[in-house]
Parts: structure tokens; sequence; C-alpha cells
């Protein structure tokens, strides 16, 4: 059975050229510590523990073959979109990552597609990069933050890059920030900006995607959201609650927000069976894919171990999982 992932991390060489040389990317600096240290930028600090993050593509290629994965689709590690930069600066660190993510697909096209990284902060540029990135450099579509400088998506500034994405036919992968969002601004204890801070962002995008009115301005719009989307499915009943209570001439959608969430796709980095399986009945195997999160959730064996292994799939469910539902969706 082929299998393809949507959601593989990659942290550009260039980043630990830099490291290696004691000078910035694009603003992010290198600080030694534990593991591989940390960078800083926008005044936020990352740090790294798996030392996968600076493998080579042929230690890249081991690892996934090591799991089981025929095909990851890759994405910039999301701490590096540089949206806090100047346009001229955010393009500029985009082109150089969407080169090399390009480059690797080009090399290895049978084990590699890509996502390109987009200077969000002007959205012009981000469309004119986009552009390149499909039909120039043939990436899939685009990985985006579940925000932009503390700006939601469903600003009308933003809807032209929807609307160039729907007509490119590219797919939007939304991914939060791991270290760094909402949470943090409640409690840095317990890792709850990890595991609960990420998956509400992830509900917050679907809520504002589907609330905002942006799939029925884009009917055709591709887009996968991480980690299972988070509670959004879990809260749709709420969603739906909250629309009906509204009149009518007041509401943003004209249908209930639920009848939008199979519009949407969702990984499987859900924790758990019971999550999973719950997804599964929500938005029918046809709306999930596989993801890894490479090369930060550390699984037992692998995520292809673990999707074959779950006895409350179908044997049907595991194929589309595994990779017919992406091989339809990023064509490949």
């Amino acid at each position: 059975m082929r299998t393809i992932d949507i959601h593989a991390h990659l942290v550009p060489q260039a980043v630990w050229q830099a490291a290696a040389a004691g000078t910035d990317w694009y603003g992010y600096r290198h600080e030694p510590g534990e593991g591989l240290g940390s960078f800083i930028g926008d005044g936020k600090r990352t740090g790294f523990t798996s030392p996968k993050v600076r493998f080579t593509t042929d230690e890249r290629l081991k690892d996934m073959d090591a799991q089981g994965v025929d095909v990851q689709v890759l994405s910039i590690h999301t701490p590096f979109f540089g949206y806090h930069l100047d346009a001229a600066q955010g393009r500029r660190l985009a082109r150089e990552v969407n080169d090399e993510i390009a480059g690797i697909a080009r090399q290895w096209p049978q084990r590699f597609a890509g996502l390109a990284t987009l200077p969000v902060q002007d959205v012009k540029v981000a469309i004119d990069e986009l552009e390149r990135a499909v039909t120039v450099l043939g990436l899939k579509g685009a990985e985006l933050d579940t925000v932009v400088n503390g700006e939601n998506w469903d600003e009308p500034k933003f809807l032209p890059l929807f609307k160039a994405a729907e007509a490119m036919g590219a797919v939007l992968f939304f991914h939060p920030q791991p270290q760094h969002n909402f949470m943090m601004q409640r409690t840095t204890r317990y890792g709850l900006f990890n595991s609960l801070g990420v998956i509400v962002e992830d509900a917050i995008v679907v809520a504002v995607l589907i609330l905002g009115g942006i799939l029925d301005a884009c009917p055709g719009l591709k887009v996968c959201v991480a980690h299972g989307g988070g509670p959004a499915c879990f809260a749709m009943g709420r969603f739906d609650r909250g629309w009906q209570r509204t009149p009518a001439e007041r509401r943003s959608i004209p249908q209930p927000p639920s009848s939008y969430q199979r519009r949407l796709y969702y990984d499987t980095v859900v924790g758990s069976e019971k999550a999973l399986r719950f997804l599964l009945d929500e938005v029918g195997a046809d709306r999930v894919v596989l993801g890894s999160d490479w090369p930060f959730v550390p699984w037992h064996p692998s995520p292809v171990s673990w999707v074959q292994g779950l006895r409350s799939l179908t044997e049907d469910e595991k194929e589309r999982v595994l990779w017919r539902n992406l091989e339809s969706l990023l064509k490949l």
C-alpha cells in the first residue's frame, strides 16, 4: 500500500549554515544550548531537541523508509515563516525556501512533493510568489500560519490570495505555531502551548474559514488543516447553534457551519484512535489524510504502522487515508 504524508517539516539548510557561521538568517539568530540549541527571531525563541531537524535529504529518506512513508510533502517549520519581516525581506526568504524545497522534489520526484511558504504580510507579493511556486517550481500549494501578525484570515484583504489559490488549484495547508500561540498569554506551564494551544488555533482557523464566508466565496478552494482541525468538528454543534440563533439578515453564511466541514481536509495527527474515528465519522474517510508532523512527533514505530494497526478503521478507510486522498488532492 502506497503512503503519502502531507505533514513533514523542513528547516532550510541555509538556517544551519548561518548558525555554523555565527550569522543571522533573515534576522533569525542561533543560540547554542540544550539539544541543538534555539533560534531567536521576532523576539521569540524556538528550541530544537530532535536531531532529525538537521538531517540531510539522504538521512531523511532513510528515516522515511524506516517509517514506511513513500512520499513526504515538505513544508517549512512554522517558526521560520517570517511574516514579521518587511515585504522585500519576506519575499527573499520565501523564494530561498521554496527553491530549496522544489530542488529536493525535482531530484527525488518519486519521494517528495512540496508546499511553498508565502510572504503574506503583503498579499500581492504573496500571490506572485504562489504563482511562481506552483507554475514555475511545481510545488503543490502553500503552508500558512493560522494567524498573520495578529490578523485572522477572514480580513477582506486576504480574499484575493484565496481566489488566486483556487484558480491555480493550489492546496493551502494551515499549521499554527507550536511554541508561540495565544496560549502563551494564559500560561507557559505544563506544555499547554503545544498540547492545547496548537489545536485550539487549528479550530479557530476552521471556524474563520467557514464563518468568514471564504468557502462560499471560493467554492473550489482546496484546504487542509493540521492536527485533525483540532476540536473544530467536535464543536460544530455549538457553531450551528450560534448560527441558528443569529437573525437571518445578520448571518455571515447561508448554511449552518457543519454543512461546510466536509469542504476541508484534515490530517491524522490527532493523538488517539478514538479522536481519529470521530473525525472520520464526522467528515468522511475521503476528507482525512495521513500526517506525521515529521520530525516532531515521536511515533512508535511510525504514523503508517499506527494507522494500519487501528481496528476501528476498515481497509478501505486505511487506503483512503494513507494515500488515495492525497494522490487525488495533490495530483501526484
